[in-house]
């Protein structure tokens, strides 16, 4: 990868009391196609915010952009300076131990009081990991090496977290689980987060609002009015899910819900 110029990046910190993310008039083309258009987004500090859409309608753009991988966009983006990507594939290097995937790239005084192998050590405890430290990736579940990215995530203290599809590849009772996991580490640490996912009920599970994102922009922006722990069965669940899947294009079954019992 290209090393990305300074004026290339999004800029790094938002005004104080003002929005952990901010993006105006953002657009983002390939091959004369606009993938992203003049889109605008605001996320509030510790704010957990969902982003849903068909394939190809820009979401890990949007995510590359806003984790600075991606210099290629016009438009105003500001976004803290630590800043995390959590990628479905955990994308840990084979040749080294736990341990050193989860500081991997930050130099040893990024660890701050304790130093950076005690804070590795911590953040591998924060997701039950800690008797994994010298274990080699080639042993670990993908439950088991997910949540290993999730501690590199963490390790670096951000006040932004980008997930793309962190849990797409998982059965659906580990990604169950990962998901008890990362309300809690969210609750404890209240980064800003921005999760692009392809599951609408994940969406509604996690997340304090939900957008979709059509043709570039952001065609709905809805906050989950809903208490922890969320039930699928609850009448305002079934009702945002299905407002979600009409503005993604997807009709649902008509499952005799209008019959009388």
């Amino acid at each position: 990868m290209s090393a990305l110029t300074a004026a290339a990046m999004p800029a790094a910190g938002p005004p104080a009391g003002g929005p952990a993310v901010f993006a105006r008039a953002m657009s983002r083309g390939f091959g004369g196609r606009d993938v992203l258009s003049r889109l605008d987004l605001a996320i509030a500090p510790g704010e957990f915010v969902a982003l849903l859409g068909r394939s190809g309608t820009g979401k890990t753009t949007l995510l590359r952009v806003l984790g600075g991988l991606d210099p290629g966009y016009e438009g105003d983006v500001l976004v803290p300076q630590r800043r995390a990507v959590v990628f479905q594939e955990p994308r840990l290097i084979p040749w080294q131990r736990v341990l050193p995937n989860v500081s991997l790239g930050l130099k040893p005084g990024a660890g701050g009081h304790g130093g950076l192998r005690q804070r590795s050590l911590e953040a591998l405890g924060e997701v039950g990991l800690a008797s994994h430290a010298h274990a080699w990736p080639v042993t670990l579940s993908g439950g088991e090496a997910q949540r290993v990215a999730l501690a590199r995530a963490l390790v670096r203290e951000p006040q932004l977290m980008l997930l793309d599809e962190p849990f797409g590849a998982l059965d659906a009772l580990t990604r169950t689980r990962m998901h008890v996991l990362l309300q809690d580490l969210c609750a404890r640490h209240r980064p800003a987060v921005l999760l692009v996912t392809h599951d609408v009920d994940e969406a509604i599970l996690l997340a304090d609002r939900a957008l979709v994102l059509t043709g570039g922009q952001i065609t709905l922006d809805v906050p989950v009015g809903l208490g922890r722990p969320r039930d699928r069965g609850h009448r305002e669940f079934i009702a945002l899910r299905s407002r979600l899947l009409r503005e993604l294009g997807v009709t649902e079954p008509d499952n005799g819900a209008g019959q009388s019992s």
